[in-house]
């Protein structure tokens, strides 16, 4: 996880406080704040900023119909984003990186949905952009994640993993 921007960038940062916001429990106020970002930012606005707000944006909802509205759209957020722009962003930052965790976030939403050819294209998707993890907890985090939501896929199992991000039931 970056530790201090390449330079200071506002909407980053009023991501990065909503998202903290919704980790310690105000879900509902950190979804608003969040939703009022996206409208600032819009659908043709810097695909780092849609990218990252999308992807933590679906985190706080609970149905996963609705955190797959809101990974679809992160997903086709980073395919617009430039190695060059992540890297303004923070310097330790690829975007190859992302994938693995927007093809994960995918997977998990698709198999609690019951669609399970749609999540095994998105866990092997995950799987192929793996090696682009970091060597760090962060990186053996999504591993574990990845392996978790395989083995739930094949199982078909729809119930939400106890370590999934997100609000709580």
């Amino acid at each position: 996880m970056p530790t201090a921007p390449a330079s200071p960038d506002p909407t980053m940062e009023a991501i990065g406080q909503a998202v903290t916001e919704g980790r310690t429990g105000n879900t509902l106020s950190a979804r608003r704040k969040l939703l009022d970002l996206w409208s600032a930012i819009g659908v043709t606005g810097d695909p780092l900023h849609r990218c990252s707000l999308a992807h933590y944006l679906a985190d706080l909802y609970e149905d996963p119909a609705q955190a797959l509205a809101w990974d679809v759209r992160a997903l086709d957020a980073a395919d617009a984003v430039t190695e060059q722009r992540v890297q303004e962003h923070h310097a330790s930052l690829h975007i190859a990186g992302f994938y693995p965790s927007l093809h994960l976030n995918l997977a998990d939403n698709y198999r609690r949905l019951g669609s399970f050819n749609a999540a095994t294209e998105h866990i092997n998707a995950a799987k192929e952009h793996a090696p682009d993890l970091p060597q760090d907890a962060y990186g053996a985090l999504l591993r574990t994640a990845l392996d978790e939501v395989a083995e739930a896929i094949s199982r078909r199992d729809t119930t939400k993993r106890p370590s999934a991000p997100g609000p709580t039931a």
